[in-house]
């Protein structure tokens, strides 16, 4: 469902080097990337900020180009495809919402039917089980700018999943979410994944995401993948740390030593 091939991205950058002048600096953000995701899998990817998660997100997605290597998400490339591609995925940006603001949760919802061209029955159906489920009936009415974060996010969520899609990319879903908004949002991510299929990659902080929802875990450091395994497998690789979050630590570490 997910395919990268030797993927790389480069920035040029400029920086003040003296009163007058600026030196030219070519960063590379994302070097040599491989990896595979099949249909229904739900992976975990991590990395420490700055390691190349949101430029590997932006490349899946379309929003960027690759500067070398290939990719396919969906069967598609996302960036010269990437109309087609917005009906296959769905997209759910934590710090970021694709809802309108000072509209009614309700109306983004018909909005987003209009942009992705959804049969109404279809998606009137969609819309009832996404409430049920996410609990959104008591704040349909009121206006985006009014809601809490967990209602937001739960709007979010709902919204990107509105068009029924084969793959959901999730960045950070539960950022600044209290201890119930999180167990919700978890627990529809999981039923979502064991009950339709969805295939599910996540990048967070919060490696309590990835101890209740993932199976796989991929992390990324310095832009090169770092490791790619099960859960059981992170753990072993630090068999004497308590924590998965420790066991993470020292990845991070041994990555920044090698």
């Amino acid at each position: 469902m997910i395919e990268l091939e030797g993927v790389g991205r480069s920035f040029t950058v400029r920086r003040k080097a003296g009163r007058l002048r600026r030196d030219t600096h070519v960063v590379h953000a994302v070097r040599d990337l491989s990896f595979e995701v099949t249909a229904g899998e739900f992976v975990g990817y991590l990395g420490p900020n700055g390691a190349g998660k949101s430029t590997t997100i932006k490349m899946l997605t379309g929003i960027l180009s690759p500067t070398t290597g290939r990719i396919r998400v969906a069967g598609l490339d996302p960036s010269r495809r990437r109309t087609a591609l917005a009906r296959r995925i769905g997209v759910v940006f934590g710090q970021r919402t694709m809802l309108w603001w000072d509209l009614p949760l309700k109306d983004s919802f018909t909005l987003i039917r209009h942009l992705y061209k959804v049969d109404p029955v279809r998606h009137r159906n969609r819309l009832a089980e996404l409430c049920d489920v996410l609990d959104l009936g008591g704040f349909l009415d009121k206006p985006v700018r009014q809601l809490s974060l967990g209602q937001r996010m739960r709007g979010d969520i709902a919204a990107a999943l509105l068009h029924d899609p084969a793959v959901l990319v999730l960045d950070e879903p539960t950022i600044g979410l209290d201890v119930v908004s999180k167990a919700a949002v978890r627990g529809f991510l999981r039923r979502l994944n064991a009950e339709r299929g969805t295939t599910v990659l996540l990048t967070t902080h919060d490696l309590g995401d990835i101890e209740r929802l993932c199976r796989r875990v991929m992390l990324i450091d310095h832009g090169s993948l770092a490791f790619d395994g099960t859960v059981e497998e992170l753990r072993a690789t630090a068999p004497d740390e308590t924590s998965i979050e420790d066991v993470v630590t020292r990845l991070y570490t041994r990555a920044v030593q090698s």
